[in-house]
């Protein structure tokens, strides 16, 4: 399997030496711990015990800016009562205000701040895509780690500064 390593600041260099506009290189900078925000859930329907909970029919877990969107969607208690981990599958989407990620499953680690989403995975930034079949995302910095899909090859596109297209 081949992996690659990005994170929103070594993308934005690499890119300005490409000569392709940085994806969003003033919020990629000052992004906030949105890990230390408040999660809310919703559903069309769940169930909650003291353990953990579950969600189904356009369930969603909401931190700050942040949104995890899925058709089902279970998460597990830290000792503490927190939530330890978020779950979701079916029809993925975990949207930043920068960011959209497209997946088939998705394992939210709260105290690590890492969101690791399989599948068909598409990452889009603006214009540009990324394309793969595992990403492990940190939601407090904005790192991206990805790997090849069934074809052992991540694909992307991106798109010069100033481009009309």
């Amino acid at each position: 399997m081949t992996r690659y390593l990005f994170t929103s600041v070594a993308i934005i260099g690499a890119i300005a030496l490409a000569g392709v506009a940085p994806m969003n290189a003033a919020t990629a900078q000052t992004r906030s711990n949105v890990s230390n925000q408040p999660i809310m859930i919703g559903a069309d329907g769940g169930e909650r015990t003291a353990t953990s909970f579950s969600l189904r029919g356009r369930a969603e877990v909401v931190q700050g800016d942040n949104r995890l969107r899925a058709d089902a969607i279970q998460g597990a208690n830290s000792a503490g009562g927190g939530i330890a981990t978020v779950t979701a599958s079916g029809n993925v989407y975990y949207v930043t205000p920068n960011e959209t990620i497209r997946g088939d499953r998705a394992v939210y680690d709260v105290s690590a701040a890492t969101i690791v989403i399989t599948g068909d995975v598409i990452l889009t930034q603006g214009k540009n895509v990324l394309t793969g079949g595992r990403l492990t995302y940190n939601i407090d910095t904005g790192s991206a780690d990805m790997a090849g899909g069934s074809n052992s090859r991540i694909q992307g596109v991106f798109y010069p500064q100033g481009s009309a297209n």
